[in-house]
């Protein structure tokens, strides 16, 4: 499990994060969303190791990584704009972390993972070459033969279409799920936090506004800022909730069936 215990950040007198406290269950995605400048990113690196908190503890598995540097915390990372090897085809962008760490994840489970994630047709093309969804499936495979122990995606599948996001988000929930990986993901806005997620944590001003289920933000919202948030999002995007339903997370599928917009 991974916990955040009353995390405070500020920059130059402005405080970012206030008091943050959070409990994430070994294997559950979780999203973090909230208005612009809402300390979301600050709260993702300061979990990673490159910001560090000026009040508060990360625990992971009972052990306080609070001190602890980012390349010693068995985290990974992956940045919207991720960077490959250009030079270098996508299989041997997907393998390159294991020269340094032989034995972590096996051939087998390799191949397995290109499988999954519908990579095998495009194993030697240049990483320049690939789409927008081939990126992001390569990015994935290459953190996740690293066999992390938490997972970290700064606005994942954001350049996908809706049909592809579904099918990549259900993959990742198998893999994760197999590997008993926890994953913590910022999330731009409500439908994708409400489709993916297990549990949702909404910032604003850099205070926790609310931290519950997908159902729980929905229909149990904890202040009028909560209800307005989410469900202006909604609102702008109605014509799309039926289609997603299609591929919508264990949590979210059913919160946003309920909804009648």
């Amino acid at each position: 499990m991974l916990e955040l215990i009353q995390i405070r950040k500020s920059f130059g007198g402005m405080v970012v994060l206030d008091k943050v406290d959070a409990e994430v269950p070994d294997g559950e995605i979780v999203s973090i969303l909230g208005p612009s400048e809402c300390g979301k990113m600050t709260l993702m690196r300061i979990i990673l190791g490159m910001e560090e908190a000026d009040e508060g503890q990360i625990l992971f598995q009972g052990r306080d990584l609070t001190k602890v540097p980012m390349e010693d915390r068995g985290f990974q990372v992956m940045f919207r704009d991720c960077p490959f090897f250009p030079n270098m085809n996508v299989y041997k962008n997907i393998v390159y972390g294991l020269r340094n760490r032989p034995g972590i994840s096996s051939r087998e489970e390799v191949e397995m993972l290109i499988d999954l994630l519908g990579l095998r047709r495009i194993l030697k093309s240049r990483a320049g070459a690939l789409t927008a969804g081939e990126k992001e499936r390569t990015a994935l495979a290459r953190l996740l033969v690293m066999k992390p122990k938490l997972l970290l995606l700064e606005d994942p599948f954001e350049d996908l279409e809706d049909e592809e996001r579904g099918k990549v988000t259900e993959v990742l929930r198998g893999i994760l799920g197999k590997y008993c990986i926890t994953a913590v993901m910022t999330v731009r806005d409500s439908e994708k936090a409400l489709m993916v997620s297990d549990k949702i944590l909404i910032l604003n001003r850099g205070r926790v506004a609310q931290y519950g289920t997908p159902q729980e933000i929905l229909f149990r919202p904890e202040t009028p800022f909560i209800k307005e948030f989410v469900w202006n999002h909604l609102e702008n995007k109605r014509n799309n909730i039926s289609s997603l339903l299609q591929n919508g997370a264990r949590g979210g599928t059913s919160a946003v069936q309920g909804l009648h917009l």
